[in-house]
């Protein structure tokens, strides 16, 4: 399978090369105008040039937006007949990825991955007669102005960001200092390596809470290494958690029908409508085409329909601001309803496999048991090698009984997977 859940993503090599000259190809043919960027990852520029070359081989018109987060291509997308952000998003550097994107933002659906897998394997051929063109232009500006049209910050107020290095420092520090907020960077610079892990994890961020307290922020904005995911700390250095955040913009925004996946907290059920997905942001947004004022997933990703499809760390972190500025952070995450949630992955080799094993129809869908007062959920990373395990409970003793149910499934799929090999 070529795609998964967050596009075509992984490690660098030869074959991937081909491979982005090969997708260009087909994502240009019959296409007028492609815009394309990449996050910072060193092998970003020789992989968009491939899939730049292909698409100008089928004959459409491309435009480089040179370094860029992916929502800043798929608002640019809108003027244009599709997307393409060259990106692993939190993956390590060493891998490497093509997110396709459609004029309103959203990911590429499943049929159109279908479609796309079915035209590689056939090939696009082209007319040296009949090439395309490639066109530089300016991404960031139209996006950050967009968001400060509607986003407004009140009153004085200093935050701590981190763009750990990825593409987001390209447009956040200038977004929020220009809404008028004092910024403290950190890990704001452009070098082609991740100063830290670019997953936006709390694991991953032990710097930031000191920093928080140590500069009097109202809290602190995270971003990941192609800023689609933010993540964020209040204003008394404590890490918000996704589920937590899911609860913090559909309140605030007042969103009566929410979209979110299956790995989330039982608690936003207690706010709102929801309608639930399977793992992946690109399902949020498909969902929210028909359904839903606000969708995300507790991982980062944030999807506000009436300004895109695509989540948008970007305008996440301007909104999350907009929030601090008018309120205590801290106490609105204490007021939310809170039960024990427990995630944990494991790396595997063929994940896939063990989920197939286990029974799953799509192993990156994974499989959801129900409990009396919990539940567990246990999948297939759609982006790296590793099974994820998600349980949660009415108490942490229930939570810790589903995460050891949902580790004795993956167990006994496993033992059963090496023998069939």
């Amino acid at each position: 399978m070529l795609f998964g859940s967050s596009g075509i993503r992984r490690l660098f090599d030869r074959e991937f090369l081909m491979l982005s000259l090969d997708v260009g190809c087909v994502v240009g043919s019959g296409l007028g105008s492609v815009i394309t960027a990449r996050d910072t990852r060193t092998t970003g520029k020789i992989l968009q040039d491939a899939f730049m070359s292909g698409a100008v081989y089928s004959g459409a018109e491309v435009y480089d937006g040179g370094i860029a987060p992916t929502p800043t291509v798929a608002y640019a997308a809108k003027e244009r007949d599709a997307g393409c952000c060259v990106t692993a998003s939190h993956n390590p550097e060493n891998y490497n990825g093509l997110k396709l994107i459609n004029p309103d933002g959203s990911a590429f659906t499943k049929k159109q991955q279908e479609i796309t897998e079915e035209m590689l394997s056939r090939g696009v051929h082209g007319d040296w007669k009949k090439q395309g063109v490639i066109r530089t232009t300016d991404i960031i500006e139209p996006h950050k102005e967009a968001i400060l049209r509607s986003v407004q910050v009140s009153g004085d107020m200093e935050m701590v960001v981190d763009c750990g290095g990825g593409a987001g420092c390209m447009i956040t520090p200038i977004l929020l200092k220009d809404l008028g907020v004092k910024v403290h960077c950190i890990n704001c610079n452009v070098s082609g390596r991740f100063p830290r892990p670019s997953e936006p994890l709390e694991k991953n961020l032990s710097y930031i809470s000191n920093m928080v307290k140590k500069t009097g922020s109202c809290g602190a904005v995270i971003h990941d290494g192609d800023a689609d995911r933010f993540m964020a700390f209040d204003e008394k250095g404590r890490f918000v958690g996704g589920d937590k955040m899911l609860i913090l913009f559909a309140e605030y925004l007042d969103a009566k029908k929410v979209v979110t996946t299956q790995d989330a907290s039982m608690a936003i059920e207690e706010v709102a409508d929801v309608h639930r997905t399977p793992v992946g942001d690109s399902f949020v947004s498909e969902e929210l085409i028909s359904w839903g004022d606000f969708g995300g997933e507790p991982s980062g990703s944030w999807v506000f329909p009436n300004h895109s499809l695509c989540p948008d760390g970007i305008y996440a972190a301007a909104l999350f601001c907009k929030i601090a500025s008018e309120n205590s952070i801290s106490s609105l995450v204490d007021e939310m309803p809170d039960y024990p949630l427990l995630r944990s992955s494991y790396a595997c080799k063929d994940a896939q496999g063990v989920l197939l094993e286990m029974g799953a129809e799509i192993p990156t869908d994974g499989i959801r048991v129900e409990g009396e007062d919990g539940w567990c959920l246990v999948r297939a990373s759609g982006t790296e090698p590793k099974v994820r395990i998600t349980a949660e409970g009415k108490t942490v003793s229930i939570a810790r009984q589903m995460e050891e149910k949902g580790l004795s499934l993956l167990k006994s799929a496993g033992k059963r997977y090496k023998q069939s090999q």
